[in-house]
């Protein structure tokens, strides 16, 4: 899969982001010098663990027959450390339904093991990296 992002126009930072079908715009803060067009990376970085949280305790709930009738999902951020290599977030999931102690708890084993959150945690991530002139 391909992610393709353009410069927006006259935006001084703003991008946007094709994901399939999907459109979306990424941006920097003003104190950053951007506009705030949309959110940062680093907020779409927070929130696709979010969202994979989510995702995957609704199919595994779906797929065992667990109640859960919704889901609501928080991410908190503490990047106060991020330049001397430590970033930390904190998911909270906030789950509905007629649930017992156990099935929440076995909610909760779930959704630490999201792939994204594995991605984060567990594996090594390589990244290659090529400007080239456009003409």
């Amino acid at each position: 899969m391909t992610i393709e992002l353009k410069r927006v126009r006259p935006a001084a930072t703003a991008q946007t982001i094709q994901i399939g079908k999907h459109n979306l715009t990424a941006d920097m803060t003003l104190p950053e010098g951007g506009a705030e067009e949309g959110p940062s990376p680093h907020d779409f970085y927070d929130a696709a663990l979010g969202a994979c949280k989510a995702l995957t305790v609704l199919w595994y709930a779906n797929k065992k027959g667990i109640p859960v009738d919704d889901i609501r999902t928080s991410i908190r951020r503490d990047s106060s450390a991020e330049k001397s290599g430590i970033y930390r977030l904190a998911a909270t999931l906030h789950v509905s339904g007629a649930l017992s102690d156990e099935q929440i708890k076995e909610l909760e084993s779930v959704a630490g093991k999201c792939p994204i959150h594995k991605l984060m945690t567990a594996i090594t991530t390589e990244i290659s990296t090529v400007v080239e002139r456009q003409t």
